[in-house]
């Protein structure tokens, strides 16, 4: 993965964290929490809008994860090798979030980074 995109993706995630007032009394957004936002937009905006840069792929959504990092997957639809070409993950408290995979070295790479980043902080939009 680009290295840029991965920093962009950790910066962007803790400036929304430190964003957050630390009156309001909100417990930290965990993992989970951040990975559910980003599951839903990316099957919104990515796979249910008919997305053209997304038909070749399906989502496989792993949020349940024993290892404390949920994830998704993006793997080549119909085809025998499961491999993922994105995995999108989120760790820890604050979540630190991070995408990597074949897909981010294609022009796609830098919209996907975007994509993630907004999703994660809260944004429904496509």
């Amino acid at each position: 993965m680009r290295p840029a995109l991965t920093a962009a993706l950790f910066i962007g995630l803790a400036g929304l964290s430190a964003c957050q007032s630390k009156s309001d009394n909100k417990p930290t957004q965990s993992a989970l929490d951040v990975m559910e936002r980003v599951a839903v937009g990316a099957n919104r905006c990515w796979f249910k809008s008919g997305d053209s840069a997304f038909t070749a792929y399906e989502m496989a959504p792993e949020l349940n994860s024993f290892s404390g990092k949920p994830r998704i997957l993006l793997v080549r639809k119909g085809h025998s090798d499961i491999r993922p070409v994105l995995v999108v993950l989120a760790e820890g408290r604050p979540a630190k979030l991070s995408a990597f995979g074949p897909i981010m070295n294609e022009p796609i790479a830098s919209r996907i980074g975007t994509d993630v980043t907004r999703w994660a902080g809260g944004d429904k939009g496509c």
